[in-house]
């Protein structure tokens, strides 16, 4: 099996539990933040759908130079949903165009033209574009519970939802 059919299987299920919490994200508290050094509920909603195609751009390119990451620009009415499907859509599609030898052609991290990390895509699309999902979807479900918003199950149950 070609490694990116397991990245595209995984990115579908992971994909499903991510849209149940995006759908829950009340529009009327985009502003919110949980503390002042905190990113609003809508800036954080926004960066995880924004990361999937990101993914694309970064691994299309082969290089990610930190001094040009920083968040998508937010429109004023976000399509959280829809967006973050057509993104993940996207990344599926770049997947499963590359083949294991793309999948482990180098990618390089630096800041400022300074390499920090040489490593492979597969590496750069695991630990960058999947885990940091996952770990920012963790994210806003403790934004989603403190705002008091009914939560989805992800991994199991959940305490707001019978199974």
């Amino acid at each position: 099996m070609p490694l990116a059919n397991a990245l595209i299987a995984e990115l579908e299920l992971e994909g499903k539990s991510t849209v149940r919490m995006l759908e829950r994200v009340p529009l009327d508290k985009l502003d919110w933040t949980p503390h002042p050094k905190s990113l609003t509920l809508g800036r954080l909603a926004w960066h995880l759908v924004s990361i999937p195609s990101i993914a694309v751009r970064l691994v299309s390119e082969g290089k990610f130079d930190i001094k040009n990451g920083g968040p998508q620009p937010m429109p004023e009415n976000p399509e959280f949903v829809e967006t973050f499907r057509r993104n993940l859509a996207a990344i599926q599609s770049t997947l499963a165009g590359m083949d294991d030898d793309a999948l482990k052609a180098p990618f390089t991290i630096s800041r400022n033209g300074d390499v920090l990390n040489e490593t492979r895509k597969i590496v750069f699309i695991r630990s960058v574009m999947m885990n940091h999902s996952y770990h920012h979807r963790g994210q806003l479900s403790v934004y989603l519970r403190l705002l008091d918003v009914p939560l989805p199950a992800i991994y199991g149950t959940s305490a707001d939802e019978a199974m």
